[in-house]
């Protein structure tokens, strides 16, 4: 028995049924590529904004670290610097939620890991700092830390690099003494 002996608009009906399916079926397939396609853009987004914030981190604390071996160690130009790399940890502070955007858990948990390494050691300072108290040895023993944290930076900056399709290379003329400007 064939579809059209039931009823003369079977055949009708058999074209529309398989034109609802075929419609859903495509439109699951492009809501699924839709959502690939804006899960990408936003850890592309997320790693871009990481990488620059990391990038500008590190280029104010190397400044810092030049200024203080001139003069006193944590006078007011070293302060302003270190106030200015609190702030650029801030920026990651607020912006920590799109670190859930970063499909690679080792590098969510690297990116942190060294955020929450480089704020301990500048809010020490920075607090002895500003209550006017401490001393210079406890300051700088902090510093070193935070010195040799910051080495650690450039490798998540590469990958970082890597998961946003953007080179942060151009923050490294900065941080060379006599390099050209961009």
């Amino acid at each position: 028995m064939r579809l059209s002996d039931l009823s003369p608009h079977a055949d009708t009906l058999a074209a529309v049924v398989l034109g609802a399916l075929l419609a859903t079926i495509s439109g699951v397939i492009a809501n699924g590529f839709e959502a690939r396609v804006r899960q990408r853009r936003r850890e592309r987004s997320a790693a871009l904004l990481f990488g620059e914030v990391l990038s500008t981190l590190r280029v104010v604390l190397e400044g810092a670290d030049g200024v203080r071996g001139r003069g006193d160690p944590y006078g007011p130009v070293t302060r302003r610097l270190l106030h200015a790399a609190r702030r650029e940890l801030d920026i990651y502070d607020r912006n920590r939620e799109a670190l859930m955007d970063l499909r690679d858990a080792a590098l969510r948990a690297d990116l942190h890991r060294l955020a929450v390494r480089l704020a301990m050691p500048l809010d020490g300072i920075l607090d002895t700092l500003d209550a006017g108290g401490g001393d210079n040895e406890a300051r700088d023993r902090s510093f070193m830390f935070l010195m040799e944290t910051l080495s650690e930076l450039p490798r998540l900056v590469v990958r970082l690099g890597q998961v946003s399709g953007a080179s942060f290379d151009h923050y490294d003329s900065m941080t060379r003494p006599g390099a050209p400007a961009p």
